[in-house]
C-alpha cells in the first residue's frame, strides 16, 4: 500500500472581475477512486488546510452529467485537508496536484507545496500533476537552481482550450510557462485523455477528462 498526498487550492476570489475558482471535482475523485480501489491511501492537503473550495463549474450537470462528483463532493469526503505547511512529506509515496485554475493562483509558487515535491522526489517517490496542477512544478526548483521539469517531457492544460477571455485575467498562460523550461506536448486534443511520464517519477496529464488515465498510470507505476 502506498500513502498518497492529493494537493488542492484552497479557492480564489477575483472581485474585480467577478471571477471564483478553486479546485476541479473529477481531478481528484476518479483517481482518488482508482487508487483506493488498488488498496492505497490518500490523503488531502491545502494551502489553508480545512475545506479547500471547489470550482462549482466542475460539478455542474454539463461537465459532471450524472452527478457522479457532486454526490462525492456533498458526501463530505474532501471538506478537511491538512495545511501544506504542517505535512510531513516523508510520510508520502506520491504527490498528486489536483488541478483546476485555483492551482494558477495559490499552489504555484507555493514553497511549502515545493519542499514536498522536492524531498518525495528525493525519496524516490513519484510526482502527479493534472490539468493546471502542473503549474508549481514550473517554480520548484533542483539544488542546481532549474526547474523540476527543465528540459523534460511534460502536459498540461492548453491555451486554446482555455475558455473564451479567461487567459487575459489568469496570472500567466500554463502552456507557454511550461514551454519555457520543458517540451511541452499537448498530445492530439481529439484524442480523450493524455499523460505523459517526464522521467520514472514525474507524471503529468493534460486535462480533466484525463483524471482516471492518471489514476490507472499510478496504480501501474506503483505496482513496479
Amino acid at each position: 500500500m502506498a500513502k498518497v498526498l492529493a494537493v488542492l487550492s484552497s479557492g480564489y476570489k477575483d472581485e474585480e472581475n467577478n471571477y471564483h475558482t478553486g479546485w476541479w471535482g473529477e481531478e481528484l475523485f476518479a483517481p482518488m477512486e482508482i487508487l483506493e480501489k488498488s488498496g492505497h491511501l490518500v490523503d488531502l492537503a491545502s494551502p489553508l488546510g480545512g475545506k479547500p473550495e471547489i470550482d462549482q463549474i466542475s460539478i455542474s450537470e454539463e461537465y459532471d452529467p450524472e452527478g457522479t462528483y457532486k454526490e462525492l463532493y456533498e458526501s463530505g469526503k474532501a471538506d478537511e485537508t491538512q495545511k501544506l505547511s504542517e505535512v510531513n512529506p516523508t510520510d508520502y509515496d506520491v504527490v498528486l496536484v489536483i488541478g483546476g485554475h485555483g492551482a494558477m493562483y495559490d499552489l504555484a509558487k507555493n514553497e511549502d507545496l515545493h519542499r514536498i515535491i522536492n524531498t518525495i522526489y528525493d525519496n524516490e517517490g513519484i510526482v502527479a500533476a493534472e490539468c493546471h496542477g502542473p503549474a508549481p512544478l514550473i517554480w520548484t526548483t533542483r539544488p542546481d537552481g532549474e526547474s523540476i521539469i527543465a528540459g523534460k517531457k511534460v502536459t498540461g492544460y492548453p491555451d486554446e482550450i482555455e475558455p473564451e477571455g479567461l487567459l487575459y485575467i489568469l496570472p500567466f498562460s500554463l502552456e507557454q510557462e511550461m514551454a519555457e523550461i520543458a517540451n511541452y506536448d499537448k498530445g492530439d486534443l481529439n484524442q480523450k485523455a493524455h499523460a505523459v511520464w517526464a522521467d520514472n517519477q514525474i507524471v503529468t496529464s493534460r486535462d480533466p477528462f484525463s483524471s482516471e488515465l492518471m489514476g490507472e498510470e499510478l496504480v501501474k507505476a506503483l505496482e513496479k
